[in-house]
């Protein structure tokens, strides 16, 4: 790697503050809530706005999934620079509290177009969480940064099991109802940072805006200023495709292989978020400290590549339960991954590189949804040569075998340059 970005970021790093940690944690965790929480109810008020014609509000709720996604692949580096020059506190409080209000505006949107500017809003405002994965690497020693990005990552998994059983139960009252307990849930996550958090990021170790740095493709320019980030962006990309097909595929695979009804759907997914946050809260650090992070990226990384052939293969729903713990240690492949890629850049560069990532990751969210669906419709249609439901998770495996191609290229030259 670059020797002077490396120590750069090696000198820069302070120690690490619990308090902010556990701020930034919460702030993570609250910010998934949030989310969650209207996942249950966004699609039945579009439908309400439609006159209850199902067919409309899919097509316009996969509108408002894609118009997401594109603001966080143009904002996230927007915010990642911003932070770089004016610190990371600033962004995300000022993001905190937006979410907060733009909650409260879909929570009263009278109409369709009010509730997709929320939408929009929200995409923009949630893309500060690239700011906080910053903070991390800001008050955090590069060889504990694994570790800590693991558990922050244990929030993501926390989130998304919380938040739509809330809104699920809050959707039945009311189904606007989620949308203000989403507004209250941000509020209080702003006033508790504006108490709570300091600034990680000094003034003498910032960064001026420049923005060709800023936008999505310029942001796009660091991450290939260095091979070896390059090689590893590449993997981090081909990896969050491959994970798209499981929120994009698995409620229709499992209903249509397994006949799992909700509960069995819902149950299953509670058990892929528990695996989850046991390896991203506990696993991660001790498995770093004894195999490194390069050999910890290699297994996460083969770890999925296992699992995604097992729920392809799988005939039956138990064992495709066999392969849940194993997908879960896929999680220890990002947590080295996102230190391994911290280490190549100055300090004053952490903020644009979570933003250039957060943009990267989105492109995915673009791209996954229609490989994964249409993958899916042709195997289990009458003209498809072979009938195979797991098609998709089968090419999900392959796509992580060209992870695990690439990332031993990279970590090749990263040991050659180190």
């Amino acid at each position: 790697m670059s020797d002077g970005a490396g120590e750069a970021a090696a000198q820069g790093a302070a120690p690490v503050r619990r308090g902010a940690v556990a701020f930034i944690f919460v702030t993570i965790l609250l910010d998934m809530v949030a989310l969650g929480v209207i996942m249950p109810v966004l699609p039945k008020l579009i439908e309400g706005f439609v006159d209850n014609d199902t067919a409309h509000a899919a097509r316009i709720f996969g509108l408002f999934g894609t118009a997401w996604a594109l603001m966080q692949f143009v904002f996230s580096p927007v915010l990642g620079a911003l932070s770089d020059r004016f610190g990371r506190r600033p962004v995300v409080l000022l993001s905190n509290f937006g979410l907060a209000a733009d909650y409260v505006l879909m929570a009263l949107a009278p109409s369709l177009v009010w509730l997709f500017i929320g939408r929009v809003i929200s995409g923009i405002t949630s893309a500060s969480i690239s700011t906080a994965f910053a903070y991390i690497a800001d008050i955090t020693p590069p060889e504990r940064r694994a570790a800590i990005f693991g558990r922050i990552g244990a929030a993501f998994g926390a989130g998304f099991i919380l938040g739509p059983a809330l809104g699920g139960l809050l959707g039945d009252i009311d189904p606007r109802l989620p949308f203000w307990a989403a507004a209250g849930l941000s509020f209080a996550n702003a006033l508790y940072g504006l108490f709570v958090l300091p600034e990680s990021l000094e003034p003498d170790r910032r960064a001026p805006f420049r923005w060709a740095s800023a936008h999505p493709i310029g942001a796009l320019r660091l991450l290939r200023s260095n091979a070896v980030l390059a090689g590893l962006s590449i993997v981090n990309f081909i990896a969050q495709v491959a994970h798209v097909v499981l929120p994009s595929t698995f409620v229709l695979y499992a209903t249509y292989r397994y006949g799992w009804d909700s509960k069995t759907v819902g149950l299953t997914l509670a058990m892929v978020g528990i695996c989850a946050m046991v390896v991203q809260g506990l696993a991660i650090g001790p498995i770093v400290r004894v195999l490194g992070e390069r050999k910890a990226l290699m297994l996460g990384l083969c770890c999925g590549a296992i699992g995604f052939v097992i729920f392809g293969a799988a005939p039956t729903g138990p064992l495709f339960w066999i392969g849940i713990p194993v997908m879960s240690l896929w999680g220890i492949s990002g947590a080295a991954m996102q230190s391994l890629m911290t280490r190549l850049v100055a300090p004053d560069q952490q903020g644009q590189l979570q933003g250039a990532t957060a943009s990267v990751q989105s492109v995915s969210q673009l791209v996954g949804p229609f490989l994964f669906t249409l993958t899916f419709s042709y195997f289990i249609s009458a003209g498809a040569p072979l009938h195979l439901p797991g098609a998709p998770f089968l090419l999900a495996a392959v796509l992580m075998v060209i992870c695990v191609a690439i990332a031993l290229r990279a970590l090749v030259a990263t040991r050659t340059a180190s």
